[in-house]
Parts: structure tokens; C-alpha cells; sequence
């Protein structure tokens, strides 16, 4: 077993002077086998990934992403959702992956879309783990990703929370999306510790995406995901609406679970996973 860690680093030099430097990924590389990328959420590092990696780095090689202004990756100053998608291309085009399989989580389940409906490399397989190809228009009503704006009085008054304020609002936030009471202090853990105008600018980012036409153009193998909460009937029109587009995927309802599926419902979650890789 291998374990290290890469940071991808762009340089882009003009008349011999430093423009930008942009690091907005940072991998752990763990296990052999046929490749494995592992896409987090928002504000989650790589980590959230750990008892799925025990599970299966014995015959993949995993590769985790954290995202810059989450976990231990320095924040980066401007054009975040763009830069992290840009830097993953990178990546993957970099170490020339045949074949490649990933498992998304919320955010990191739309990245895998996006990098998949593009179809510039081998992508195989998608897991695609309680996530839409437009987080914005399922919360936004009469939704149009031009009229969204990264000045609003929400986001200011985000900017202005107290860390007590935050950590109220985080704690929230982790009882609402986990049914596993032991995983709410490590989720509000990853929320304090991202950087705040990361969080704030970079979900105004992921509200403004738009994918939803874009993924008639996958051809790789689609399972999804979708935590059946607060029930299936509630949330079955919204998949079948987002997902519309896609020629071909599986969607599968998990009940007993809010959106970290593979917390609240981790020997489903598995099952899946394990199914689909194999």
C-alpha cells in the first residue's frame, strides 16, 4: 500500500513573469488496482472518504481530492468552482488514467458529471452519491443561474457570522444531513474549518451550475444514489426531472438515510459500490 500525497500546482508565465500560481486540489493516493477518484463534498477534505477507501484499496488505487479552502488546502482568490474542475482535468490527464471509476459525494457527485459529460478521458463508471446536475434550481424557485448573484444580503451576512454564530448554524446543518448522530461533530468539524469566503462565494459558484442538458452526453456507466428523505416520493420527481437528460443510469432510493449516504448507510452504500467497480 502507498500513501502520499500530491499537490497539483498550475505556473503560467508571460514575458518571463510570474502571472498565477493556482493549487486548488490537494490527492492522497492510497491502495493499487485499477484507478479510483473520490470526490467530497462541500467543505468535506478527502477524509470522508477513509472507511470507503479501507474497504476497497486493497484492489483500487483510490485517489482522494480535497478542495482548496477546505480541510488543509490553502484557499485561492477568485473563480474557485472553475479553478477545482480546471485542476482536476489536470489531474487526470496528467497520470493518464485508462478506465477510470469515480465515486461522487453531493458537490464532488456533480464535478464527476461535469467531468464526464465532456468526455475528454476514459471514464468508465460514476457513483454518484445524493447529487443533482443543478443544486441551484431544485432550492430556487423560477430558477436562471444568470439571475444569481455573488453580492446578496445572505452572503454578506454569512461573511459576518460570529464563529459561535457559525458553529450554530454548522450543527444545523450536520443533523439535517446525517442520521448518524456520532458523525455530527467531524461534519461541523470540516463546515469551522473551511475558509469562509470558500464557502460562501464557492456555493454561490455550485448554486450558478448547470448541467442538466450537459449530461446527455455521458456515455460512462451511471448509478445514482438518492437518500430517500424525508421519503422516496418526495425526492423521485426531482431525480427524474434533473436527470431527465441521461440516456442511461440507475437511481436507487436509500432509506433510513439524509445525504451523507455513506454515513448513515454505509453496508448499502457498499454494496453498491463494490457492485458497480467490480
Amino acid at each position: 500500500m502507498k500513501s502520499f500525497i500530491v499537490s497539483l500546482a498550475l505556473v503560467f508565465i508571460a514575458n518571463f513573469s510570474l502571472l498565477a500560481q493556482i493549487s486548488s486540489i490537494q490527492v492522497e493516493v492510497v491502495g493499487q488496482g485499477d484507478p479510483v477518484l473520490l470526490l467530497p463534498g462541500f467543505t468535506c477534505p478527502g477524509e470522508v472518504w477513509s472507511e470507503t477507501v479501507e474497504k476497497i484499496s486493497q484492489n483500487h488505487e483510490c485517489h482522494l481530492v480535497s478542495y482548496a479552502g477546505f480541510g488543509n488546502v490553502p484557499a485561492i482568490d477568485s473563480s474557485w468552482l472553475q479553478t477545482v474542475k480546471k485542476d482536476i482535468d489536470q489531474y487526470i490527464q496528467e497520470n493518464k488514467f485508462l478506465k477510470l471509476s469515480i465515486v461522487g459525494h453531493s458537490m464532488g457527485g456533480t464535478l464527476a458529471l461535469w467531468l464526464a459529460s465532456e468526455k475528454q478521458f476514459d471514464i468508465k463508471k460514476l457513483l454518484i452519491v445524493d447529487a443533482l446536475p443543478c443544486m441551484g434550481a431544485m432550492m430556487i424557485p423560477n430558477y436562471s443561474s444568470d439571475k444569481i448573484s455573488y453580492n446578496t444580503e445572505y452572503n454578506n451576512n454569512l461573511l459576518k457570522m460570529s464563529d459561535e454564530e457559525f458553529r450554530g448554524m454548522a450543527m444545523n446543518f450536520a443533523v439535517f444531513m446525517s442520521k448518524s448522530t456520532s458523525k455530527h461533530q467531524q461534519i461541523v468539524d470540516w463546515m469551522m474549518k473551511a475558509d469562509r469566503k470558500t464557502y460562501v462565494y464557492g456555493y454561490t459558484d455550485l448554486l450558478k451550475l448547470d448541467l442538466r442538458e450537459d449530461i446527455k452526453n455521458i456515455e460512462s456507466q451511471v448509478v445514482i444514489l438518492a437518500a430517500a428523505n424525508p421519503s422516496k416520493s418526495m425526492v423521485e420527481g426531482v431525480y427524474n426531472n434533473q436527470f431527465a437528460a441521461l440516456k442511461s443510469k440507475e437511481i436507487i432510493y436509500i432509506e433510513n438515510s439524509a445525504h451523507f449516504i455513506m454515513f448513515d448507510q454505509f453496508e448499502t452504500y457498499m454494496n453498491e459500490l463494490k457492485q458497480l467497480l467490480n
